[in-house]
């Protein structure tokens, strides 16, 4: 089995090399050192296709039952940020409607909805609909907003799926720990590029598509063992997913639109007063992860645990916001 994950590595490297000659050679997908844009930290015109080599990874998909299905889903969500990669930006509503696509029919066709969310509280099956699509949606979003600097998103998102490889092994489910390994291998592949010199980025389409994938990986584990509580992941999503909210909350107690980017997020925060350096800033990240990440792997069938362990991250995330927020704006 850990052969898949050898042949999605080697699938992934070897495209990401020809994504970069081509983006090079003939100034596809490169993103430029000087858009002036508030998220942007490269000092080099970068190819932001890494998705691209991802998804021709994912092709051993085709020999699982599961992972054909989720395959054309997968298609769907990696099609909702390729055109910005292009440079040629959806419309907001066309992207969402995208996403949620891509969302329903990973549910329908997987079967990956969360009616039970522990402690006993369960839902009708039609709203545990709604709130898988919503959980869906909102990840692929999350995943895209963490990804700014070298080897971040995809160190969050290993970080992940190493943990739902360990459950899915526990389950005995080799089905989905096939898939958890080839999305693995595919991301390792492009991580050896990205991290830690940026040769290349996931761009849109890559964040998307991966924030998807561990989505719906974590919901069809929630919903199809009552021994892996949902509170487990989102445990695991917690650092994406906290970024969103607080985000938007910030950006709404500013007086900012919630959907404009700019340049306050925890990580570049950390950046510019602790680290000064694009990939320290990430492996600090990471690495700070790791122990939220393995407490929840070996707590995952307790809800009250986990929901401790999300709790204990937000109240480390808000104090270390507020203390590098102050030091960038004292008089706040």
């Amino acid at each position: 089995m850990f052969s898949l994950y050898i042949v999605s590595l080697l699938i992934s490297f070897v495209s990401v090399i020809l994504v970069i000659v081509l983006s090079k050679k003939y100034g596809y997908f490169v993103d430029p050192a000087d858009t002036g844009k508030p998220q942007s930290f490269h000092r080099e015109n970068t190819p932001r296709a890494g998705g691209i080599a991802i998804l021709f990874a994912l092709f051993p998909f085709m020999h699982l039952p599961f992972g054909s299905v989720l395959f054309l889903s997968t298609l769907l969500a990696f099609g909702s940020g390729i055109f910005e990669d292009f440079h040629r930006s959806l419309s907001p509503k066309i992207r969402l409607l995208m996403q949620l696509t891509a969302s329903l029919s990973a549910v329908l066709l997987t079967g990956a909805v969360v009616t039970y969310l522990g402690l006993g509280i369960r839902m009708p099956y039609w709203l545990g609909m709604l709130f898988s699509l919503f959980a869906i949606t909102g990840m692929m979003n999350a995943v895209n907003i963490i990804d700014g600097f070298n080897g971040l998103a995809a160190g969050v998102v290993l970080l992940i799926l190493s943990s739902f490889a360990v459950v899915s092994s526990y389950q005995h489910n080799n089905e989905i720990l096939s898939v958890v390994l080839v999305t693995m291998g595919a991301l390792s592949g492009f991580t050896l590029l990205n991290f830690p010199k940026g040769k290349i980025f996931l761009g849109d389409g890559g964040a998307y598509m991966l924030g998807f994938l561990v989505a719906v990986i974590g919901i069809f584990l929630a919903s199809k063992y009552e021994t892996v509580s949902p509170w487990y992941v989102l445990a695991l999503f917690v650092y994406p997913v906290w970024e969103v909210i607080f985000s938007i909350f910030r950006k709404l107690r500013m007086g900012r639109s919630p959907l404009k980017p700019d340049a306050y997020h925890l990580h570049m925060l950390i950046y510019r007063h602790i680290t000064k350096s694009n990939p320290k800033t990430s492996l600090l990240i990471v690495s700070a992860l790791i122990p939220f990440v393995t407490i929840s792997t070996l707590f995952a069938n307790k809800s009250n645990s986990n929901i401790a362990i999300t709790l204990l991250f937000i109240l480390c995330y808000t104090l270390l916001y507020r203390k590098l927020y102050r030091r960038e704006f004292p008089s706040a």
